[in-house]
């Protein structure tokens, strides 16, 4: 016997978003419980978050962690996305929504097991749809590789791979990371 799949408007999500106590993400109508974070992951982002909002503070960007939603409309297929990456950065003055923000610059999402499938196809896709994103960064919280997806000046997306002898260069906000920095109390650089 099949179940029916229960699909929900965007406004529908967003008012029960407002009152669960869990995290969902919104995909086309379907909305998918998320699992929590290691420890190790909750560090690493946290340790870039408070990198980006000492270099940020007193400017016109904002960084969010956690519990901001990111929301991607495809106007090609009428659909709309609302994801919660780890780490995000606004420099858009018409990113005033309290609940989500529709024109990034910088998203940043920690892989883990659960999720790296996800981060690397579907939101890689999906994110890349966002005329704003200038740059994607994936971090594993298993060894010391972070994967950069950078937009240049003709809209092109290349990736670059970087070790633990590299640095982190976050060309949309000005700011470079060490390795260091971003492994704090997670794995010895």
């Amino acid at each position: 016997m099949q179940s029916p799949i229960t699909l929900f408007t965007v406004e529908e999500y967003l008012q029960l978003e407002q009152t669960s106590e869990i995290r969902h993400e919104y995909l086309g109508g379907q909305v998918f419980a998320m699992s929590g974070g290691s420890k190790e992951h909750n560090l690493i982002a946290g340790n870039i978050y408070s990198q980006l909002r000492s270099h940020l503070r007193g400017g016109s960007c904002s960084v969010f962690m956690a519990d901001m939603k990111v929301r991607i409309q495809l106007a090609n297929q009428n659909k709309n996305i609302f994801y919660y990456p780890d780490v995000i950065v606004s420099c858009d003055p018409d990113d005033q929504d309290r609940f989500s923000l529709n024109y990034p610059c910088l998203i940043i999402e920690v892989l883990s097991p659960s999720t790296e499938l996800t981060d690397r196809r579907e939101k890689l896709v999906n994110y890349r749809n966002l005329a704003s994103l200038q740059e994607y960064v994936l971090v594993s919280q298993e060894e010391i590789t972070v994967e950069v997806y950078r937009k240049d000046a003709q809209g092109n997306w290349s990736v670059t791979t970087l070790g633990k002898d590299h640095e982190l260069r976050l060309d949309s906000i000005g700011l470079t990371l060490t390795m260091a920095e971003i492994y704090e109390d997670v794995i010895k650089v």
